[in-house]
């Protein structure tokens, strides 16, 4: 038998059974040799349509004319099409193209893709496996490194820690030796004046016993020169006054790792993660805040303030106009909402312009160039607060008519982001109520629950990370929190409404210290400028605060 008919040929003719047969039937899909296709034509129950079997499935069926098939190409529909096809009006205009010449050019750009995808895409990822295994190969020598960097530095502090405590160790040693001196110099003083003293009294003694009447006569008395008091040298003990050094101090001085950079280069660009923003340089808090300057805005009652810019700054209170101010307390600028409400709040973009939020026409809205557009229109929600974030986005806290609370991401009018249970789907925050928010450096979502009397934590992606319940001190009642904002340490501030004071929390909610000492009342709305000075909005004066906490 030919080797080329094997019993795992399959290629056979359908009349006949010939092995190999050349030709093919697209209708009827059967092979046919080229002795049975006149026998095959014959049939004229059914139609047919015989090429070379090399040409088999050049002609597909037509799904809009029950299996006709198709020889003609609509170049403006990009489709096949049969002979029914072309009698409609839908093709009619249209260029239309042979199909086998069609299929050429589809199947020269399919080689061409395979070409490339073989010669060129795959050898390039093949290429970036290869170096990202050998990253791998080198992670924990370079992971040694850092660790062993850190180690010998905390080896080094002990060492200049353990020179410190022994210079100081000496430097009482020699205290107390000069101490002990001059007790040792008086002692021996007052032990002389003693012996003289009582040998002064016995010689009196025999005096008087002996009737001797010239060594009474001769008496002098020596009292007035015992009875002054040899001069008292008085030593003070030295006093040891440590520097007070909280964790997280101490960890800054120590020092801070970079974080880890993520960078992705895509068409030519190269997008950085939020890991990789740079640590911030270090700015110690300082032991008494300063008052710079204080701004009059004539709001009978105050209740935000936002940055501008380091010079400028919008406030919004009891009515439905917005201020723009100046540092010298001079009016800029005045925008009135839309509506002629009240804004519940006020945020400023990273472009510099004004948002503000109307809970009774459930809008939040942006002002561009003095003109104010409509962004966001909410149904069975009323917005409250507004914070813009780093990205551009707006962080949203709202209430609904059914009694509960969320913050909702947006990106434009786009709703990115709910924030509203936690993991064991429990509420995050307390319905309505004043609810301030922003976002931290880390890309913490920070808001100040009153009603709940906690600020409350969640990550970028809404896991809860922790609540500040307030600091216990004998000397404040219980913690209420309005307005917060965030600085270049990634530090919560936040404003405490009854104890007219602001808490400072580090960004894992850590209490660092109060700002108490700047005769603040009812401070309420909070931010910070970029050199990380805090303006303080007073409710009931409608005074703004500029103050000077860190170095």
């Amino acid at each position: 038998m030919d080797p080329r008919y094997s019993a795992q040929d399959v290629l056979r003719c359908a009349l006949c059974e010939t092995p190999v047969p050349p030709m093919y039937c697209d209708l009827c899909h059967v092979k046919l040799c080229k002795a049975c296709v006149g026998e095959h034509l014959s049939d004229l129950s059914k139609e047919h349509k015989v090429v070379s079997y090399k040409q088999k499935g050049t002609s597909p069926k037509c799904p809009t004319h029950g299996g006709k098939l198709c020889e003609l190409y609509c170049k403006e529909c990009d489709l096949p099409v049969c002979s029914f096809c072309l009698t409609s009006n839908f093709h009619k205009g249209h260029t239309l193209l042979n199909l086998l010449e069609i299929m050429k050019t589809k199947q020269k750009a399919i080689q061409k893709d395979v070409d490339e995808l073989s010669n060129s895409v795959c050898p390039k990822y093949e290429e970036i496996f290869a170096e990202i295994q050998r990253e791998k190969s080198n992670l924990e020598k370079q992971y040694k490194k850092l660790t062993t960097a850190v180690t010998k530095h905390g080896e080094d502090w002990h060492k200049e820690l353990n020179i410190i405590v022994n210079k100081q160790k000496n430097e009482i040693d020699e205290m107390k030796t000069k101490h002990l001196a001059i007790l040792n110099k008086q002692e021996n003083e007052i032990k002389r004046l003693i012996s003289e003293v009582k040998q002064c009294i016995l010689d009196l003694k025999k005096t008087m016993d002996s009737n001797d009447v010239s060594q009474t006569s001769a008496y002098k008395s020596r009292n007035a020169e015992f009875k002054i008091s040899p001069p008292k040298v008085t030593v003070s003990l030295p006093s040891f006054s440590p520097h007070q050094i909280k964790g997280e101090q101490l960890h800054q001085m120590f020092g801070s790792l970079s974080a880890l950079s993520i960078t992705t280069e895509e068409h030519g660009y190269t997008m950085e993660t939020p890991e990789a923003v740079s640590c911030p340089p270090v700015k110690p808090l300082l032991d008494k805040p300063e008052l710079i300057t204080t701004i009059d805005t004539g709001y009978k009652y105050l209740n935000s303030v936002n940055c501008l810019s380091d010079e400028k700054i919008w406030t919004r209170g009891s009515d439905k106009i917005m201020k723009l101010y100046n540092i010298q307390g001079k009016l800029l600028k005045s925008i009135q909402t839309k509506s002629g409400n009240i804004p519940h709040d006020i945020a400023v973009t990273s472009s510099g312009d004004l948002v503000y939020t109307d809970e009774n026409t459930r809008t939040v809205n942006i002002v561009k160039n003095d003109q104010i557009q409509e962004v966001i229109r909410l149904q069975g929600w009323k917005p409250y607060y507004v914070c813009s974030t780093s990205s551009g986005d707006l962080l949203v806290t709202m209430y609904s008519d059914y009694k509960q609370s969320k913050v909702v991401r947006y990106s434009g009018s786009k709703e990115k982001q709910t924030i509203q249970f936690d993991s064991k789907g429990k509420p995050l925050y307390s319905f309505e109520d004043i609810k301030y928010i922003n976002e931290n450096r880390n890309l913490d979502i920070c808001l100040a629950d009153n009603r709940a009397r906690a600020v409350v934590v969640v990550s970028h992606a809404g896991k809860l990370r922790f609540r500040y319940t307030g600091h216990p001190s004998p000397t404040k009642g219980p913690f209420s929190p309005v307005g917060i904002t965030t600085d270049s340490q990634s530090q919560i501030l936040t404003a405490d409404w009854d104890n007219k004071c602001i808490h400072i929390l580090d960004q894992d909610g850590q209490f660092l210290r109060y700002i108490d000492n700047c005769d603040l009342q009812f401070p309420w709305g909070l931010c910070v400028d970029t050199r990380d000075n805090l303006f303080v909005a007073q409710f009931s004066s409608g005074i703004v605060k500029k103050i000077k906490y860190m170095y």
